[in-house]
């Protein structure tokens, strides 16, 4: 028979365990409560111009490369955390505090910059899904390019039943990438050790090197969710006090940290895959279909399958973000109601055009790439900008290590970039 105490003990202990379990189920649910917004502005970390770069990267350079894809990554990582942060403080976007602060000439600008910008990245991935398409069906690209269009609007459609509803489409998407690229190294069987090296050690082999280094750079960071990720946290911001505020912050925080180093794994794995598969067997890979093409041969049919299916839905879940940003910064510049849709086809059209008018898709790529390091400081500069002013963001203005650290990364941005389109221009003359 137990006595009194035992009895006591034993309940106790097993009030605890529930509590414990109960808290656990509950910050838990409370943590899923804020996962998405950066999963949404992750996928233009994996978009298709981020196949194009890591997959020439991979292939010219091996794995020396792979270091340029974890400096990205945690310059992505602070940028979207400085955006996400504005938002919070202000509640408003990125966009609706230029328009607040800046004169309208300044504005003006910045409206056409991030416009085109959105447009830029909007064409990039639209090319990215048609050519998904095609090498899945051999479907013609113009019509792939229909198919995809039909797509995007149909994701950003979902917006009419919350934003969630569009969160959870594109953590699908997110998940075939990943599965596809799990898959993808599993057959590549790649050398971990130089891999891991080559991540961690910076190293430039020549000028071309360089070429694609700040092109892995450009297609990285990117100016449009700059923007938008101010405006998806808006979602979870409404009536809030400080500390439900910097809860908020705190959820994002982590939310940015998961999404974005999902985003790394799948770049450095396009690059680890290409290292081993293209560089490994001396195959010189000039384009996306090159890839594809070559792939199967060396890995089998199932690669080539797992290879489009990436890309098909990077280019579905990328265009859709594209257009959602496009959105955005109309809305916030113009600060004038259009409908959805209108907003949407400003957009797409675009994009549209390039693929019925024939144009080359890697050479539409490659342009689109260098139109976005033209606009990256035209939202950079903002961004800081705001949020180190204290009477806009309060107590979530941006301390002296802050700022220091962002401008640091600011002027590298525009001086990689600056390389990068005198190199793309010296090439083309």
């Amino acid at each position: 028979m137990k006595d009194s105490g035992s009895v006591a003990v034993t309940d106790f202990a097993e009030r605890s365990k529930k509590a414990s379990g109960n808290l656990i189920v509950k910050k838990i649910a409370d943590f899923l409560k804020y996962v998405g917004p950066a999963f949404v502005v992750s996928v233009a970390y994996i978009d298709p111009g981020n196949f194009a770069t890591n997959i020439t990267g991979g292939a010219k350079y091996n794995y020396s490369l792979l270091w340029v894809i974890l400096w990205s990554n945690i310059i992505a990582i602070f940028l979207q955390y400085l955006s996400a942060k504005l938002g919070i403080a202000t509640e408003k976007n990125l966009s609706q505090m230029c328009d607040v602060i800046f004169s309208k000439k300044t504005n003006v600008l910045l409206f056409i910059v991030s416009e085109i910008a959105a447009i830029a990245t909007t064409m990039a991935e639209f090319l990215g899904g048609a050519v998904g398409i095609y090498l899945l069906f051999k479907i013609p690209l113009a019509y792939a390019g229909v198919v995809t269009g039909i797509v995007t609007l149909f994701i950003t459609y979902l917006e009419k039943f919350g934003q969630k509803a569009v969160e959870l489409i594109i953590e699908v998407l997110i998940g075939v990438i990943c599965a596809a690229y799990a898959f993808e190294m599993f057959l590549a069987k790649p050398e971990w050790l130089k891999v891991g090296l080559s991540t961690l050690t910076p190293t430039i082999a020549n000028r071309d090197a360089l070429y694609i280094a700040v092109g892995m750079l450009g297609a990285t960071v990117m100016p449009h969710v700059i923007f938008l990720h101010s405006q998806l946290v808006q979602s979870r911001n409404k009536g809030l006090s400080l500390k439900e505020k910097k809860h908020h912050l705190w959820m994002e925080r982590l939310d940015i940290v998961i999404a974005m180093n999902i985003a790394f794994i799948v770049n450095a794995a396009m690059v680890i895959v290409s290292a081993a598969v293209f560089f490994k067997n001396g195959i010189n890979v000039d384009s996306i279909e090159d890839a594809h093409r070559s792939l199967e041969p060396l890995l089998g049919s199932f690669s080539g399958i797992a290879f489009a299916l990436a890309l098909l839905s990077s280019g579905f879940s990328s265009s859709a973000v594209g257009t959602m940003a496009g959105e955005t910064v109309m809305d916030g510049f113009l600060n004038k109601t259009f409908s959805p849709l209108l907003k949407r086809l400003i957009t797409i059209i675009p994009s549209m055009a390039v693929l019925f008018l024939g144009v080359n898709p890697m050479n539409a790529l490659i342009l689109s790439q260098v139109v976005l390091s033209f606009a990256l400081p035209f939202a950079i500069i903002p961004l800081l900008l705001i949020t180190s002013k204290r009477e806009y963001m309060g107590e979530f203005v941006n301390n002296l290590a802050v700022t220091i650290v962002g401008w640091g990364i600011s002027i590298f941005i525009i001086l990689l970039n600056g390389i990068l389109l005198y190199t793309t221009f010296q090439g083309m003359l």
